[in-house]
């Protein structure tokens, strides 16, 4: 066995500092009110003894965990394969990484894990949440609101509470529908076939919206549901070519799903984009470069809305709450942003 030696005490560092053991109490939680001279003592102290602050001491102090709850209203199946919810905490890990603060992952399996996920949001862990892939009748903002918790919302919120003061991060998925809508009628395509995500999400609500925008008179017969996965487009495609084997374009509403119904178009015998020209939404890497032919697709900034809506968080957090303040919202923000779309062109339109 190996002996572990003891880890410093903040007696101990106060004593090599040659200060009072509240001085270092102070300067190690950031408090106002040392002198500088005192304070670069007892930093100096600290890097030498190599000491680390007992986080749960520190935050009775500042009444800051330094953690953020990552609430994502997906099964862990889905979160872990779709490269979507990748790049997305991506964004989020590195933004609070630079703000040397911790990311809790919390995953809603079904309906019997909001209960949980509420009681903790609840329970004093974490100093904000940041919520996304919400459903229109998800109880977590709900839960959310409960917890009293500042909070940021990955996608135009779907709900109506009555309250304007909801800080959201989007995109313009409503105007990237409508430019990659656009861009197939303007290759000369007339049967524009449109295959959504789950639509009990804003976002593909928005994007069927957009593709109604451009052809406002489309056969209903040209629509079919998906629901944001490979799997999913492949029976939408299998469906809109069963009803409508004359189609000469698809507008698929993510990357996933223009995947697989690039695979059932070559399977049929379509060649793309000869017969069928294809766009999808994302512009998720490797997705949209790998498939067959590489996918014309609308890109959005996924890493930069996670980053954005962790910053804006931070930012609250930084600010004091104010009196009368609600601690449902970081101070400050605007409710919502919306970030910009752009058509990328590839080989598939």
């Amino acid at each position: 066995m190996t002996d572990t030696a003891p880890r410093p005490t903040l007696e101990a560092v106060a004593e090599r500092a040659g200060v009072s053991r509240a001085t270092v109490s102070r300067v190690v939680n950031g408090a106002q009110g040392v002198r500088d001279a005192l304070a670069e003592r007892v930093r100096r102290a600290v890097e030498e003894l190599g000491y680390v602050p007992n986080q749960a001491a520190r935050s009775l102090v500042t009444r800051r965990h330094d953690a953020v709850a990552v609430v994502a209203a997906e099964p862990e199946t889905r979160v872990f394969a779709d490269p979507y919810f990748a790049q997305q905490l991506r964004g989020i890990s590195k933004e609070l990484t630079a703000h040397d603060s911790q990311l809790v992952l919390l995953l809603t399996e079904g309906r019997e894990d909001h209960a949980r996920v509420g009681r903790y949001l609840a329970g004093g862990h974490v100093d904000g949440a940041l919520v996304f892939s919400l459903h229109l009748d998800d109880p977590l903002p709900g839960l959310v609101r409960g917890a009293g918790l500042p909070t940021v919302f990955g996608g135009r919120p779907g709900w109506d509470d009555g309250r304007d003061d909801v800080v959201y991060v989007d995109s313009d998925n409503r105007g990237g529908a409508r430019d990659a809508v656009r861009h197939l009628v303007g290759l000369g395509r007339t049967r524009v076939a449109h295959i959504t995500g789950p639509l009990d999400q804003t976002s593909a609500v928005d994007r069927l919206a957009g593709f109604h925008d451009v052809r406002p008179d489309a056969d209903a017969g040209l629509v079919a549901g998906g629901d944001f996965t490979s799997g999913g487009g492949e029976r939408a495609m299998r469906e809109l070519l069963d009803r409508r084997p004359d189609l000469d374009a698809v507008f698929a509403a993510n990357d996933l799903t223009a995947a697989g119904a690039l695979r059932v178009l070559r399977e049929r015998g379509r060649r793309v984009p000869d017969d069928v020209a294809v766009v999808g939404f994302d512009d998720m890497l490797p997705v949209a470069e790998e498939t067959d032919p590489p996918l014309t697709t609308v890109r959005q900034d996924i890493e930069g809305m996670g980053r954005l809506m962790a910053r804006l968080l931070l930012r609250g957090l930084e600010r004091d709450a104010g009196p009368g303040r609600d601690a449902g919202a970081p101070a400050e923000a605007p409710s919502g942003t919306i970030l910009p779309t752009t058509l990328v062109r590839r080989a598939s339109a």
